[in-house]
């Protein structure tokens, strides 16, 4: 495989919406609020900031899971050090380089914002580390979906809020859940399909936990719950209805999950809610922007 195209694999392009839509979203409630409206380099840096943890965080999950022997045996698509398409070191570099790349850009938001920042910046790092890395990854726990849901969903949101305009606003918080749940719907679904690897290699995620049945209740759970808060939050900003029409795309993916699909035909299911979910995330965030 020629060597661009191994890290892009690495990067796991997939769970990219998971960065991308909760700056969107942030930055659309910040519309109105702020007194000389948006700052665009603000946006810009924390897109960048937030798609650099994500593709940290992978870099980080396949050296981890890969000198953990985790991966030997996947599903899904191939990871670099399980399949030795690179070195464990060289994987592992290239999650600093990309967590170094979001904190340059989180630095600057700092500097314009607070210092505070840096904080909630390396905290975010070592969530994205620690989650299969580190003596007791928290990943290997049943806490994925949780730590998902917070940094993804609750601080990547109301922080690209907070950037534009300094502060907290009830809207940000109301928008950042369905952003969260849509975000770990992703990783329930890649779960769901890894139960049986990871069961084998001994890792406890919350599928694993939860088991078949009750993991694909909470996907379609996840799904509506994400739809019906953000119908709530179209009550204070009505245009932002507009992203209940990204439903039409999750049907897809919610009738394949309800009718049992296993191993490689959910590998399609992740790809689909992946894209459900920028979609709702980018029609989300210009209804949130238009009504304010």
């Amino acid at each position: 495989m020629p060597g661009v195209n191994r890290w892009v694999l690495g990067a796991r392009l997939r769970t990219l919406p998971a960065a991308v839509v909760p700056v969107l979203v942030g930055t659309a409630a910040a519309v109105g609020e702020a007194d000389d409206g948006l700052v665009a380099w603000r946006a810009v840096a924390a897109m960048v900031a937030a798609v650099a943890i994500q593709v940290g965080t992978n870099y980080a999950n396949d050296y981890s899971d890969g000198v953990r022997g985790t991966d030997d045996v996947r599903v899904g698509p191939p990871r670099l050090v399980a399949s030795k398409l690179a070195s464990p070191r060289a994987v592992f570099w290239a999650a600093i380089a990309s967590f170094a790349v979001a904190g340059v850009a989180g630095l600057a938001l700092a500097a314009a914002t607070t210092w505070w920042l840096l904080l909630i910046g390396a905290t975010s790092f070592a969530a994205g580390w620690l989650y299969t890395g580190g003596p007791k990854p928290y990943g290997y726990y049943g806490l994925g979906e949780l730590f998902v849901f917070a940094f993804f969903g609750l601080v990547a949101t109301v922080g690209s809020t907070y950037v534009q305009i300094e502060d907290v606003t009830g809207l940000a918080v109301a928008a950042a859940v369905p952003v969260g749940f849509l975000a770990t719907a992703l990783l329930v679904v890649n779960n769901l399909r890894d139960i049986p690897t990871d069961s084998a290699a001994g890792k406890r995620t919350l599928a694993v936990r939860l088991g078949d049945a009750r993991t694909r209740a909470l996907y379609m759970v996840l799904i509506v719950a994400a739809f019906g808060v953000a119908s709530a939050v179209a009550r204070e900003r009505p245009a932002a209805v507009v992203a209940l029409l990204a439903a039409f795309l999750a049907l897809g993916p919610v009738r394949a999950v309800r009718r049992g699909a296993t191993g490689p035909a959910l590998v399609p299911v992740l790809g689909a809610t992946g894209k459900a979910q920028l979609v709702f995330g980018v029609l989300f965030a210009a209804g949130i922007a238009l009504s304010g």
